[in-house]
């Protein structure tokens, strides 16, 4: 019996990632562990690349983008800002056909600026919708996608040749790509991710500066589960809420409208009981979703 990935025909001979975090990181182990014939070549500052030697992700590391000269698949994994401006100076680098996507939070900016690259270096945008609380290399893992949804989103109607493979890598890395256009993308995800991380950095923000340290160690593991997105860090989600302002700003409008009836209704609770029965239906849909996505 032959090993996992060997015998497997590679879908990109060379994939070049920029950035080697929690995401970036998870596909160069998943990509090593499908593609053993494939190249992996990493950008990221020298301790990352270090550890991702370490952890045998990646095949040629560099501090520098010029290493991804030779790719056939440039995966953008950095944060929002910098994936910007690699946008800008990729074609200096790549020297042939290749295609260029990324796994940011948003799409809409990202996809603007993926209209200025020359038409041998076609974009097709990306997002996968898996994740952890903590970041970075050490917290990456080749099963991080497995049945989970990747998005990629396409200008045109018809599915592209970059499309067509990319949807097969990702399929190889064990996710399932969905495709969507770029406004259909950034709504679904203002209400999906960046409603929810708001919500509990702000929750636990407010149990924190209200009880303290000695009240807060009182709490029980539901306000552990519930505040576990509060692990995140800024310096990834800055970009995401600048780039995705209008419509997290409309899911929070959202969330307020029924914070604020709730308020109102706290003495006769006939609105809240509305809520909570709304809420454990929805949790019921969504617990049964999570259930067969895991089978």
């Amino acid at each position: 019996m032959l090993p996992d990935g060997v015998g497997k025909e590679c879908v990109f001979e060379k994939v070049g990632i920029f950035g080697l975090g929690l995401i970036g990181g998870s596909i160069a182990l998943a990509a090593r562990e499908n593609w053993p014939a494939s190249l992996v070549i990493g950008v990221d500052d020298k301790s990352v690349l270090e550890q991702a030697m370490q952890l045998y992700a990646i095949d040629v590391a560099a501090s520098e983008p010029g290493i991804l000269g030779e790719a056939d698949l440039v995966i953008l994994a950095a944060p929002i800002g910098q994936n910007l401006k690699l946008l800008e100076e990729v074609s200096q680098h790549v020297s042939g056909h290749a295609v260029i996507t990324d796994v940011g939070g948003t799409k809409r900016t990202t996809v603007k600026a993926a209209r200025k690259l020359p038409a041998r270096l076609e974009f097709v945008g990306g997002n996968p919708l898996a994740g952890a609380p903590r970041q970075g290399i050490r917290h990456a893992r080749p099963d991080l996608f497995n049945g989970r949804p990747w998005i990629l989103t396409s200008e045109d109607s018809s599915e592209s040749v970059a499309l067509s493979r990319l949807s097969q890598f990702v399929e190889g890395l064990g996710a399932k790509p969905k495709v969507m256009d770029t406004e259909e993308h950034d709504r679904l995800v203002a209400t999906l991710s960046q409603l929810p991380q708001l919500t509990a950095s702000a929750l636990m923000h407010v149990l924190g500066t209200r009880l303290g340290q000695e009240q807060l160690a009182l709490s029980g593991r539901s306000v552990l589960d519930a505040t576990k997105l509060a692990s995140s860090s800024f310096d990834l989600w800055r970009d995401i809420c600048a780039t995705n302002a209008d419509e997290i700003e409309s899911a929070l409008d959202d969330l307020i409208a029924v914070l604020q009836m709730l308020r109102r209704d706290l003495e006769t609770g006939d609105r809240l009981a509305e809520i909570f029965l709304s809420a454990n239906q929805w949790r019921e849909v969504l617990r049964s979703s999570a259930e067969r996505t895991d089978r």
